[in-house]
């Protein structure tokens, strides 16, 4: 079985355990590491031609604008083809109760006929949200299998649990 995380993730100023704190590499960013780490699946990181802001409460702002107007912000480099995967994770943070708009832009340009996709989100209280059901939406063609959501402020201490959901639901 081949592997696939497209995520998305933002490192600089977060929300951690109710504050700010500047953090080198995004939550989400480890935890699609952590998935890699387990079962040799490849990344795909989605990037934005317009980057958000840096502050983390501008950013939030942009999300909730982006996501009221349905945008799809343009991204730096696509993916075309995912037929060599049997699974995709889907991976985000969870931004007004579902993915980053820009994880949407890409998920719309690709074909999940007979794929398993899996939902991940990284948060600070809000679970795995909308992922799921987002994914049944954008991710046409695929069955949404078992979701994972890992506390934000607790991605980077999280391999156990992430290996160990990656391996019983990706091997």
């Amino acid at each position: 079985m081949k592997t696939l995380v497209i995520y998305y993730s933002r490192k600089g100023e977060n929300y951690f355990n109710g504050s700010l704190k500047i953090i080198e590499k995004g939550n989400t960013c480890r935890v699609a590491e952590f998935i890699r780490d387990a079962v040799g699946a490849d990344l795909f990181e989605v990037e934005t031609v317009k980057e958000y802001s840096k502050s983390y409460m501008t950013c939030i702002e942009e999300a909730k604008a982006e996501l009221k107007a349905g945008a799809r912000p343009e991204l730096k480099k696509y993916l075309d083809d995912i037929c060599g995967y049997d699974n995709i994770v889907v991976a985000g943070p969870c931004w007004w109760g579902t993915y980053p708009m820009a994880v949407i832009t890409q998920l719309e340009k690709l074909d999940f006929t007979g794929k398993k996709v899996f939902p991940v989100m990284t948060h600070e209280g809000s679970g795995l949200s909308g992922a799921p059901g987002a994914l049944k939406k954008y991710c046409r063609g695929a069955e949404v299998g078992e979701g994972l959501a890992i506390h934000g402020a607790d991605a980077s201490e999280s391999p156990p649990e992430v290996e160990a959901r990656a391996l019983k639901n990706l091997k």
